[in-house]
């Protein structure tokens, strides 16, 4: 199960951090994950984490956010900086592991320009 939180309303250029927390003992070793999605489009990938540590982000994203996990307390986190309206979604979690792909319920983001 995952819960996700953090969301608000941010003026342009504000922060926040979002915070997933996740039950189960495979968080460890799962790929995890942050996906947006902004009003009439597609759900898409922000940044992804693997158990090692590798990180992918979308080209849209690089250089604002960060994505990190502490592993000891099954959370995954999402700094967002510098942000822009068009960041404005609803944030997801996702867990991949072997097949396994589990959504949490969404956190809502707004960018007030």
């Amino acid at each position: 199960q995952l819960q996700a939180s953090g969301g608000g309303l941010v003026q342009a250029g504000g922060s926040l951090r979002l915070s997933c927390a996740a039950s189960g003992i495979i968080f460890s070793i799962a790929v995890m994950g942050w996906y947006r999605q902004a009003p009439g489009k597609e759900r898409e990938l922000v940044a992804s984490m693997t158990s090692g540590g590798s990180t992918n982000y979308a080209d849209s994203v690089k250089g604002r956010f960060t994505i990190s996990r502490d592993n000891a307390k099954n959370i995954v986190y999402l700094q967002m900086n510098s942000l822009k309206p068009e960041d404005t979604g609803i944030y997801y979690c996702n867990l991949q592991f072997r097949g396994m792909n589990s959504w949490g319920k969404g956190t809502l983001v707004t960018v007030s320009s």
